[in-house]
């Protein structure tokens, strides 16, 4: 298997989604790795299972420490164990805008509650008092507002008659250890997802003008121009004929500029079987450190490359302001 995600969990207290995901860590097909668990409470529960499980811990009391300083203690701490991803488990303070940024789309949390709905505490109480049919619990990206991230999976869990706030909080973690093993592994692997993919490529091709989805022998493409004049300026190849790569295809400037990137960046850039000859470029898009600005940079330059003059032109007096 492919190097595994390493993964961080952050925990203040007994830590049993950071087991839930420690455990389902050590199964043959988990794509990551715990390699940290972090707590601001020295007598955490968490930390005595992690080291009894041969896992590194970090601890440090949050008490008599200004909340930017504790931070970045934590902030320390954690990029000393070089994560893919952080994933807050029963973590039970408000992390600084300052430390939300610095690991920005690498921050998990998970909520007891179908997010939007009960954002903050008290969440089982306030479902019960409303009269929902269901609870449950949402895994999402952490952001500056707190519990108004990006949704990344979310697990029902109905409400019976004669439940309490605790009776329902029990089975929604029985939930929660689920839907947060099952998540991370998701968020990890998208980079081999041709859909996610796929999205991401879409969003930055919409961004440019008169761009419209037009497929290649098959293959998700996209065009710029009118419907009946349109030229392609990205393909993406899924593991064409044979290759690994989930590929975009550019155009570049001809086979000399070709041969140079695939040299200086043979990780990066590829030679696609029959594109190649006619001046595509492929830059593997299935890798965890796909860096997305560069692969906008060249969506436009492709874009540019067949776009009709009097977008081009446009394009050219607005960069000149």
């Amino acid at each position: 298997m492919a190097d595994k995600a390493r993964v961080a969990v952050v925990i203040s207290g007994e830590g049993s989604n950071m087991g839930a995901l420690l455990y389902a860590s050590r199964l043959p097909s988990s794509p990551y790795e715990v390699v940290l668990v972090a707590s601001n409470n020295p007598d955490a529960p968490g930390l005595a299972l992690a080291e009894a499980e041969g896992v590194a811990t970090w601890a440090r009391s949050h008490k008599g420490l200004a909340r930017e300083a504790f931070d970045d203690a934590l902030h320390e701490a954690l990029a000393a164990a070089r994560p893919d991803v952080i994933a807050l488990a029963g973590y039970m303070r408000v992390l600084t805008p300052g430390f939300v940024r610095a690991w920005e789309g690498r921050l998990l949390n998970i909520h007891p509650s179908l997010l939007p709905a009960y954002p903050g505490l008290d969440t089982h109480a306030r479902a019960l008092e409303a009269g929902d049919r269901h609870a449950g619990c949402t895994v999402h990206l952490v952001t500056e507002e707190v519990d108004s991230g990006e949704i990344l999976g979310q697990l029902p869990v109905a409400i019976q008659p004669g439940d309490t706030a605790d009776m329902l909080a029990q089975r929604v973690r029985l939930a929660e250890h689920q839907l947060y093993p099952a998540t991370l592994s998701a968020y990890v692997s998208r980079h081999q997802d041709a859909g996610w993919i796929e999205g991401q490529v879409d969003a930055l091709a919409a961004a440019l003008p008169e761009v419209l989805r037009k497929t290649n022998h098959g293959a998700p493409g996209w065009a710029v121009g009118s419907e009946k004049n349109a030229r392609h300026f990205a393909i993406l190849a899924d593991r064409h004929h044979g290759e690994e790569a989930i590929g975009l295809l550019v155009k570049a400037s001809g086979a000399d500029e070709m041969n140079g990137l695939i040299e200086a960046d043979p990780e990066l850039y590829y030679w696609p079987k029959y594109y190649g000859a006619s001046g595509w470029l492929g830059l593997r898009l299935n890798r965890p450190d796909t860096d997305w600005s560069q692969v906008s940079a060249w969506l436009e330059r492709s874009w540019a490359a067949v776009a009709p003059p009097r977008l081009t032109k446009l394009i050219r007096i607005a960069d000149e302001f």
